[in-house]
């Protein structure tokens, strides 16, 4: 117990300092996953990885989505934008000089050109490769550039692009991809990527293997097709869906281009 008038541990620090917790935010830092994997990866009981799950959603840190695939499972998802806010403000709290960067900053950590490696290969997918992963696709190349080999592809693809898809990306981020058409996963066999990324429960479950042994991380984002009655519902679904896909490739950015260590100077 601290004693009265000391100060108090900021709550993300008391969360995260627990060894069980804090695995578990390392592993959803990395994909969105199931409690059984869970508690493979963690090593813990189901019901003890459950309780520090509670804990965890309690506080915003994680949330969970019924899986598409199989409506008796859910998809655990860490919101690395909360936690980024979170540890700035731990850090404000020791000392104003400790303060981290905040999420819209966040891309900016990449490399320079000078510094970045060989261009990583990232493939996106969902199902129909008609709205979700086209529009990681697109998100992607316009934060990237052309330092990212980027595309995407679905398990059953439909014969054009969803119109608000490109809507959305057109109205919000002054991206134009419609003259882009759908791809089957199959005309990719054979191709070596550094990243398949799954949008889609169902895709997640079908998607081949590929040349390389890329890193296989999974985003469970809802089909936004299935959002609302109306235009104007359903419009509403692909842009809170395109903001989603937005910050978790801001997210990702880090990832594909690491900044160098550096040894801070006295």
């Amino acid at each position: 117990m601290v004693p009265s008038g000391q100060p108090v541990p900021p709550p993300f620090v008391r969360l995260a300092a627990h060894q069980v917790r804090w695995r578990l935010l390392s592993e959803l830092a990395r994909s969105d996953l199931r409690v059984r994997e869970l508690v493979t990866l963690v090593g813990q009981p189901q019901n003890l990885v459950s309780y520090h799950l509670r804990l965890l959603r309690s506080a915003g840190l994680v949330n969970a989505r019924r899986s598409s695939f199989d409506g008796r499972d859910s998809y655990y998802h860490l919101d690395l934008e909360r936690c980024a806010h979170a540890l700035a403000a731990a850090g404000d709290a020791l000392h104003p000089a400790l303060r981290l960067l905040s999420a819209e900053t966040v891309t900016a950590a990449g490399t320079s050109a000078a510094e970045a490696p060989a261009r990583p290969s990232v493939l996106f997918t969902c199902t129909g490769n008609s709205a979700r992963s086209p529009i990681a696709e697109a998100l992607l190349r316009h934060h990237a550039g052309d330092r990212a080999e980027v595309t995407s592809a679905g398990s059953h693809p439909k014969a054009c692009l969803h119109p608000d898809a490109v809507r959305v990306l057109r109205r919000r981020y002054g991206i134009d991809i419609a003259d882009r058409r759908p791809r089957h996963l199959s005309t990719l066999a054979g191709h070596r990527f550094d990243y398949v990324i799954s949008l889609c429960d169902k895709v997640r479950e079908v998607c081949p293997d590929f040349n390389g042994h890329p890193r296989r991380l999974h985003w469970s984002v809802p089909d936004p097709a299935d959002g609302g009655d109306t235009a104007e519902d359903g419009y509403a679904a692909f842009d809170r869906t395109a903001a989603e896909i937005d910050t978790r490739i801001r997210y990702l950015h880090p990832v594909l281009f690491p900044t160098p260590h550096r040894e801070v100077q006295p």
